[in-house]
């Protein structure tokens, strides 16, 4: 979804956070507004609930997420989970108390959850009213006197803390904050009274924040301003070693990174009539790195007379005379392990075993398949010119019949057409009984679930894999293809040349590329739609079913993105336009691609008039002929994306 919206693929650690905005739920049949906020925005993952069970089932490493978080964050964190295993490692598996998660909270929290580890948390897995850091709530606002704000707090301020105000709930308006700089403290029997001057106004009954907690930030700050200097600020230590007697030059070897060099002074060393040279003199001089990668760590001055004096200038010239060398020596050497690092990677990336393709020699002239989610958009894309049929039962509420999936099977196969069944991509435990009645049927399977597409190919199950497993390369599809899968469809985050290098190896066979649809940008494990009825997901189906059984979601931008209730009563975010990529036909079919996706998961859309359109381009294409432009591009108007056809993430 983030690829799609902006660019940053939160497959490549550069997600944009699109869940983070608020948005608008509406009924699409007739505008209603059904619900607004930050309807997608998931609470902070904080399993300290689940550490037994955890360390019961044999991990031995924990992942703590920090990244563009502050030092304190990662640290507070730390030293709070590792006291969390300490207990579990001496056999207390009592969950920890609020006072002891409380340094979780006020460090950063959207508010927690345990995510999927008890389970699908449903509605209470986002957070709907804030996106970013909301602070510990400590009280209330009970009265504005003569310029101060007297309030009713749990748990003390202290001046240098950080205070948000919120209105209750209901009444609207922005948060105000800002640093306590000064306070008094009413009562603290019971709860605790202060008086606090700021500088915003607010009213009684207002909720009060600690947005950060000063104590808090010196005890994480304390723990690694121990760290050495060059550490703490990201530069190679650097050790200098000197030589000198009088009437010699001074010579000094600079070592920092595996590299060293040795330099000596223009001048020669003299007898001191002042002050002679010493360690403070030494290290103030040969410690001015400035911007340099380098912070003089180890200064090692034994081979050096004592009582001898040369001029501060011959000092900052030696210094500034090996900083250079090192310089220069340390790009040398990091361009070289560049190059060999790059030559290494080229060579692994080049040397893809590519084997053989199940299923790969009865190679036909196309495929056009077409994917659908109704029994009588199957029947139109065969009359309008598919060569194969996918089949998602699982995509909206209700399913079709089982009796009739059968007889449109037996239907299309007698016209030579294929139906394959589509799997929902997140199959838990739970749901298998679910899913398991359709694969009874015996059809042909595609599937973005790994372990599904693993599992069906050892049976002997004709599987190919969906975009959802995100085929970005060609060693990815090689294994996906050791795996059993009959093809395999191209991640929808590569541009044309992208796909063209991904499927060479392979000269395309077994290939499918998604040229026509909207892609599944996210899949919520909470519905948005219950969730704005204050309904437990399982039990509102008639919400999807009759009330509401077409609805999207409106960024701030004004895109909007249709919401597919699963039979799972998962949400499936769809892009808020389709891709459309007859004009890159020509290129994919160059790379020998044969295998062209079309995607119909929405209502509305003129499958039969684009199907044909894209049969006629294929056609075309069969018999040789170029230049013929495509009227897909016709048909679907301005309301289209190129996708990632021309620009990458």
């Amino acid at each position: 979804m983030s690829g799609m919206i902006s660019e940053r693929s939160a497959n490549r650690g550069s997600c944009a956070q699109s869940c983070r905005k608020d948005y608008v739920l509406t009924d699409v049949a007739n505008g209603e507004e059904l619900d607004r906020g930050y309807l997608i925005s998931a609470r902070d993952l904080a399993a300290y609930e689940h550490l037994p069970e955890i360390a019961d089932s044999g991990i031995a490493c924990l992942k703590v997420e920090g990244r563009k978080k502050k030092p304190e964050y990662v640290a507070t964190v730390t030293r709070t989970y590792r006291s969390f295993l300490d207990r579990v490692a001496r056999g207390d598996r009592t969950p920890p108390d609020q006072s002891e998660v409380q340094p979780l909270v006020q460090i950063f929290s959207r508010g927690f959850t345990g995510g999927m580890f008890g389970g699908r948390a449903g509605k209470d897995y986002v957070t709907r009213t804030q996106p970013d850091n909301r602070g510990a709530l400590l009280g209330t606002v009970v009265n504005v006197e003569r310029g101060e704000v007297i309030v009713e707090l749990s748990t003390p301020l202290q001046v240098g803390d950080g205070v948000g105000f919120e209105a209750p709930d209901g009444l609207g308006g922005a948060s105000v904050g800002g640093t306590v700089s000064a306070l008094r403290t009413l009562s603290s029997h019971g709860a605790v009274r202060q008086a606090i001057s700021p500088r915003f106004r607010v009213e009684p009954g207002w909720k009060v924040l600690r947005t950060s907690e000063a104590a808090l930030l010196a005890q994480a700050r304390a723990s690694f301003s121990a760290l050495p200097s060059h550490i703490r600020a990201h530069k190679a230590r650097l050790d200098v070693r000197l030589f000198g007697t009088a009437g010699s030059p001074l010579k000094a070897t600079f070592a920092a990174g595996g590299e060293s060099v040795t330099v000596q002074s223009e001048g020669t060393l003299s007898p001191a009539t002042k002050r002679p040279l010493d360690t403070a003199v030494l290290r103030e001089q040969l410690g001015r790195l400035g911007d340099t990668p380098f912070a003089l760590t180890g200064l090692d001055a034994g081979g050096l007379a004592s009582g001898l004096f040369i001029p501060v200038s011959e000092l900052n010239h030696l210094r500034q005379r090996a900083v250079d060398d090192l310089l220069r020596r340390r790009n040398w050497a990091l361009e070289a392990a560049h190059a060999e690092r790059r030559a290494n990677i080229e060579a692994v990336a080049q040397a893809v075993d590519a084997g053989s393709v199940p299923g790969a020699a009865a190679r036909q002239a196309y495929r056009l398949i077409v994917e659908v989610y109704r029994l009588d958009d199957a029947v139109t894309a065969a009359d309008a010119g598919a060569t194969e049929i996918v089949l998602d039962p699982f995509l909206r509420h209700p399913a079709p019949p089982l009796s009739q999936v059968k007889v449109l099977a037996q239907a299309l196969s007698g016209r030579g057409i294929s139906l394959r069944l589509r799997t929902p991509t997140i199959v838990r435990p739970e749901d298998r009984q679910a899913v398991q009645k359709w694969l009874d049927l015996e059809l042909p399977v595609q599937s973005g679930h790994l372990g599904l597409v693993a599992e069906l190919s050892r049976q002997g199950r004709d599987v190919t894999a969906d975009y959802a497993v995100n085929v970005m390369n060609a060693h990815t599809a090689a294994e996906i293809f050791r795996l059993g899968a009959q093809r395999l469809t191209a991640s929808v985050e590569l541009t044309a040349d992208e796909i063209r290098d991904l499927v060479a190896p392979w000269t395309g066979r077994a290939f499918d590329v998604l040229v026509y649809g909207r892609p599944e940008g996210m899949t919520l494990e909470h519905c948005v739609l219950s969730a704005a009825f204050d309904r437990e997901p399982t039990t509102c189906r008639d919400l999807c079913v009759q009330k509401h059984p077409n609805v999207q979601l409106t960024d701030p931008t004004g895109y909007a993105f249709p919401v597919a209730t699963d039979s799972a009563c998962r949400n499936r975010l769809l892009h808020s336009r389709p891709v459309e990529g007859s004009e890159f036909l020509p290129r994919l079919w160059d790379a020998g691609i044969r295998g062209y996706r079309a995607v119909f998961n929405v209502a509305g859309d003129r499958l039969a008039d684009i199907v044909a359109g894209y049969r006629e381009s294929l056609d075309a294409l069969a018999r040789g002929e170029r230049g013929r432009p495509s009227r897909v591009r016709e048909l679907v108007g301005g309301g289209f994306t190129r996708g990632h056809f021309a620009r990458a993430v």
